[in-house]
């Protein structure tokens, strides 16, 4: 994927690297969510993959976009320049 960006906006590899692990992480976790609710419940591990991941890309997402929303509203009211969310010095 990396290079399939314009090579004058490519991100340098380690924040590519830092952007693609969060997404790694959060898959990494919700394997191990299905794992343990198979596990639980004695339902199909795919189906419930299939809600997990259905939640997570729907609920999961709204969640996040209002959080990013709500925590960059009181970052340019008080302005902490230095959190503001996709700039990396």
């Amino acid at each position: 994927k990396r290079f399939r960006e314009p090579k004058h906006e490519r991100r340098p590899w380690r924040i590519w690297f830092l952007d693609t692990s969060k997404q790694a992480i959060g898959m990494l976790f919700i394997h191990f969510a299905n794992v343990y609710l198979s596990d639980l419940t004695e339902e199909d591990p795919c189906s419930l993959y299939l809600i997990n991941f259905l939640l997570d890309a729907t609920l999961g997402m709204l969640l996040i976009y209002a959080g990013i929303r709500a925590v960059s509203s009181i970052v340019e009211w008080q302005q902490w320049d230095s959190l503001r969310f996709g700039e990396y010095g």
